[in-house]
């Protein structure tokens, strides 16, 4: 049984016009964000742009949304979300923006209403910081970055 979580949420002005973020399969973890533009955006060769998405969202204490690229645009562009995942804390209240960045040659137009990014919800547990002199061993101790040839 899948957890259900009520999230409330509000269409800005310039995203009136579009869908609110849907899962598209029965089991799909994240739900499509769309660009909530006017006209097309042109992310250039090499650059970044902020893509509006047309909503804001207040995710319940406990919780965070993660904001991923979508694997299908991924496959066709050569884009990705410099700081993917993105985090959207619980008390952050302002428009969700999705970071586009080209990594490719040639410049990459986004369409109003493209499906350009998912948002997932998962729990979130903090941590309490336990200052020791020492860590207990493992077999892996400190190895790291390909520490196991591969």
């Amino acid at each position: 049984m899948v957890e259900r979580l009520q999230i409330r949420i509000v269409r800005l002005p310039h995203g009136k016009r579009f869908p609110l973020p849907a899962y598209q399969t029965d089991g799909a973890v994240g739900m499509d964000l769309v660009a909530a533009l006017e006209s097309p955006l042109t992310v250039p060769s090499r650059g970044t742009v902020r893509v509006p998405s047309g909503i804001a969202i207040a995710i319940p204490e406990g919780y965070e949304g993660q904001v991923r690229f979508r694997s299908g645009l991924a496959s066709r562009f050569p884009l990705i979300i410099p700081n993917s995942p993105g985090t959207i804390d619980s008390d952050y209240r302002g428009e969700i923006q999705i970071l586009l960045t080209n990594i490719g040659p040639e410049a990459v137009e986004i369409s109003p209403g493209a499906r350009i990014a998912q948002l997932v919800i998962a729990p979130v547990v903090r941590a309490d910081w336990c200052e020791v002199e020492e860590l207990p061993p493992t077999g892996r101790a400190s190895g790291g970055f390909g520490h196991t040839g591969t």
